[in-house]
């Protein structure tokens, strides 16, 4: 797994996030966005998955789509990601886009290290994954949810299914007190993967600066 950080190392705002395959001008655009619209300092760190499908799946499960199932690596990538927030005066954000978003939000019923949990597009069809979050605490008291509003509208049955799901976990989180939104962006699951991640890190960036 590689790892890299971009800003002020300085920052005490921190954003963790899980990548695919590193697109450093797609992490640019995203950066550059939240620039605009946050006006603090902040550093980004980001870690490049070898294995998708494995280090951010929370346990096994058969093949959604093609033939790659999923592992039970996320357990392994959490370490990692949390060896990087061991500064008490620092402020942590976990996020991610597609199956990082969901790895995300299942980060967040596994420590309270992170003050905020920016999912956006999250793979909320993960088998088991709505059952998971009825029957465990979430840790984290502010979430962030996103979907297109064309991802549900699709032929594969488990994939269909996303809307539902994102919906259900939405108000589940209402429900149990945690400050959440859930906001619907235009177009399919490969629209604006950078732009959507971004609006996901600002909305818990700045509710947590109002908070204080």
């Amino acid at each position: 797994m590689k790892v890299h950080e971009y800003g002020d190392r300085a920052a005490e705002i921190v954003l963790l996030q899980p990548v695919g395959d590193h697109d450093e001008k797609l992490t640019e655009c995203e950066i550059a966005a939240i620039r605009e619209g946050f006006p603090g300092e902040f550093r980004l760190v980001t870690f490049q998955a070898d294995d998708w499908n494995r280090e951010l799946s929370p346990w096994e499960a058969p093949p959604v789509f093609g033939r790659e199932g999923f592992g039970s690596g996320a357990a392994e990538t959490l370490r990692v990601i949390t060896e990087y927030c061991t500064d008490a005066t620092k402020t942590y954000y976990l996020g991610g886009y597609s199956l990082a978003g969901l790895f995300a939000l299942w980060a967040a019923y596994q420590t309270d290290r992170f003050a905020g949990i920016a999912a956006a597009s999250p793979s909320m069809w993960f088998p088991g994954f709505a059952d998971y979050m009825r029957e465990h605490e979430l840790r984290s008291g502010r979430v962030y949810l996103s979907l297109g509003d064309r991802e549900e509208k699709t032929r594969n049955p488990v994939m269909a299914t996303v809307g539902e799901r994102i919906r259900e976990a939405h108000a589940l989180l209402l429900e149990r007190g945690v400050e959440s939104t859930l906001e619907w962006n235009e177009g399919n699951h490969f629209a604006n993967a950078d732009l959507r991640t971004a609006k996901a890190f600002l909305w818990v960036m700045q509710e947590g600066r109002r908070e204080r």
